[in-house]
């Protein structure tokens, strides 16, 4: 008996063995999944994934930690970690120094400009022009959806759904059949004539089942404030898999999804109590919903699937002072009315020469300076000296000097990674730990986010489904090897402009 045990055992263990074996095999040339879904959770924290496990039901987050593979050290190279870097940075695997999109908002050579906007394009499917006259036309290089129809002789359809605009259009890139993000004053997904001249029928058909949503009618603008957003983009993403039918076709489709309500949330509300506690608990149910319409439409095992953040978040400082906690605010507004009366003490301008301030870069008026008679070098030197001054700052950095600074190597490469000359302004600082920009976006009980400290820059990463086997690593990845693994398994090119490695699932 004893003998007949230990015989079972054996051949259960090596059954396992061969399972696993099979399960990380990699794919044969021509072998390919009938779906990729790339899904981006706006704000999310690396250690929600613990934080909130014990509250998960078993058909999201958990299954996909479970049963899928989880890279714990996921970090993003660059600064600023902002919402449409992080996004467009997952896609290309490249940072802003090569994909361009700087951050949400920046000035390209002076000209103030949306990440997204586009004046030649018209919307479809509103008349909000501010809502959407949007395109990928700021974005220099290739997406995975690009290469993806590249390589299928754009056979392949790629699609974008989120909140949005800039996490549906960015993320599907130049070539993406479509992106689809919401209208919140007509509550309505629209698109732009940059991809098609008419909604279709199935976008039509759910834009009329939200506007019989009686709990759209009273959130009206403020949907991006509640759980609901991640409802009604779960459902669009659904509409989007039945509609164009994904993964139904002769080539691999792709079908990105960004969740922004978490992002919206946490500037509100911060990275604590029971509105972020709600956001990604019914998050969860989300993703379970999602999961089983993927099975069903294309059947489990068919897809592969990602998740992954566009960047995290910092801890309210108020939180933090309370439970003598280092950080605090840094007040950028405050810092751009000293500054501007700095330069003028010390070189006698009579014109204001920084442009702006935006994710802790200084945009220095380079046709101003000139006029004035001034030289560029000397006013950043002025520049430089008055941020010195300032508290809670760590360091100044010229980003032309950037290379040679005296700033530790990591935050350094970050600092080169994110800059491109023609769009990421002038001067870089980097805030004390704690300490984040607190603006426009951010309420007193909220959060930002923005700079390098694993609180901004440790991001999840989950990979699920075929060829996926079960598993984790504590190994240091970056956001922007996301893309070369994806493509890696597809055996397609990667994004033309891609500097991450291939990971494997060891």
């Amino acid at each position: 008996m004893k003998k007949i045990v230990i015989l079972a055992v054996l051949l259960c263990s090596s059954f396992q063995l061969m399972a696993q074996s099979a399960s990380c095999e990699r794919p044969q040339f021509g072998e390919r999944p009938k779906l990729v879904v790339g899904i981006v959770v706006d704000q999310m924290r690396w250690d929600y994934l613990s934080r909130y496990y014990d509250k998960f039901g078993g058909g999201g987050f958990r299954r996909l930690i479970t049963q899928g593979y989880s890279f714990d050290n996921c970090l993003i190279n660059y600064l600023p970690t902002v919402t449409a870097i992080g996004h467009t940075s997952v896609y290309t695997g490249t940072t802003p120094a090569f994909h361009g999109i700087c951050g949400n908002n920046f000035f390209i050579d002076g000209r103030k400009t949306y990440c997204t906007s586009d004046s030649t394009v018209n919307p479809v499917g509103s008349d909000n022009r501010k809502a959407g006259c949007m395109s990928p036309v700021n974005l220099l290089s290739t997406t995975i959806g690009d290469q993806l129809r590249l390589h299928t002789d754009f056979k392949s359809k790629v699609i974008g759904v989120s909140y949005k605009e800039r996490a549906a259009i960015l993320p599907a890139g130049h070539a993406a059949n479509a992106a689809y993000w919401l209208d919140t004053k007509n509550r309505k997904f629209i698109t732009s004539t940059y991809y098609m001249k008419e909604l279709p029928l199935w976008v039509k058909d759910y834009n009329r089942q939200l506007s019989e949503n009686k709990e759209f009618k009273r959130l009206g603008k403020e949907v991006g404030s509640y759980p609901l957003t991640g409802h009604i983009t779960t459902d669009m993403a659904i509409a989007a898999m039945k509609g164009e039918q994904l993964g139904r076709g002769g080539t691999t489709d792709m079908l990105c999804i960004s969740y922004s309500q978490t992002d919206v949330i946490g500037h509100r509300w911060g990275t604590r109590g029971e509105r972020t506690d709600e956001a990604y608990l019914e998050l969860d149910k989300d993703l379970e919903r999602l999961l089983k319409a993927l099975d069903e439409q294309v059947g489990s095992g068919n897809y592969l699937l990602f998740l992954t953040a566009d960047h995290a978040a910092a801890h309210n400082h108020q939180f933090m002072q309370d439970n003598n906690l280092y950080g605090g605010p840094w007040l950028s507004a405050d810092v751009k009315d000293g500054l501007e009366k700095y330069i003028a003490k010390q070189l006698g301008n009579s014109q204001p020469v920084v442009l702006g301030i935006n994710n802790y870069r200084f945009f220095l008026d380079h046709q101003g300076i000139a006029k004035q008679g001034l030289q560029l070098q000397r006013v950043k030197e002025v520049v430089m000296d008055f941020l010195r001054q300032c508290p809670n700052i760590a360091f100044v950095v010229d980003f032309e000097k950037a290379a040679t600074s005296p700033v530790p190597a990591f935050l350094r490469e970050r600092i080169l990674c994110g800059y491109n000359f023609h769009r990421s302004g002038d001067i870089i600082v980097c805030a004390e730990p704690g300490y984040y920009e607190f603006g426009s976006w951010s309420s007193p009980e909220g959060t930002d986010h923005g700079k390098w400290n694993p609180y901004d820059a440790h991001i999840p990463l989950l990979f699920y489904g075929w060829k996926v086997p079960q598993g984790a690593s504590p190994d240091e990845v970056y956001i922007t090897d996301i893309a070369p693994t994806v493509c890696s398994l597809l055996h397609i090119q990667q994004p033309n402009a891609t500097i991450g490695t291939t990971l494997t699932f060891k």
